[in-house]
């Protein structure tokens, strides 16, 4: 699990954890989830543009799409309402579903 809470729009933490999640995802050797939350939901957003390091996104998020799940976000986040389009799927859980999705995962990066 890659857990991602830095802002995109001031760090460049969230750039590197998707580019991470993608190269793991890659090896096909691990299954890896992407999960954003409070002001790193801005990275599944259709202005990444704005966001530092904005290539890794543009790049590396249709790997991570690919995996066959969706990017999970946090439900009810400000930042939900200012995406635009999003260029990925992603799906808006709870802290329950976050904190199964937790105990589920052999690892847990955060970023």
């Amino acid at each position: 699990l890659v857990l991602v809470t830095s802002d995109p729009q001031t760090s460049a933490r969230p750039a590197e954890a998707v580019r991470i999640a993608a190269g793991v995802g890659a090896w096909k050797k691990a299954e890896v989830t992407l999960y954003l939350r409070g002001p790193a939901v801005r990275a599944v957003g259709e202005w990444v543009d704005e966001l530092v390091d904005e290539d890794n996104f543009s790049r590396y998020l249709p790997i991570v799409r690919d995996f066959g799940r969706p990017v999970y976000v946090q439900r009810g986040a400000a930042e939900l309402a200012d995406l635009g389009e999003a260029p990925v799927p992603f799906e808006e859980i709870d802290d329950v579903r976050l904190a199964e999705l937790t105990a589920q995962a052999n690892y847990v990066l955060r970023f």
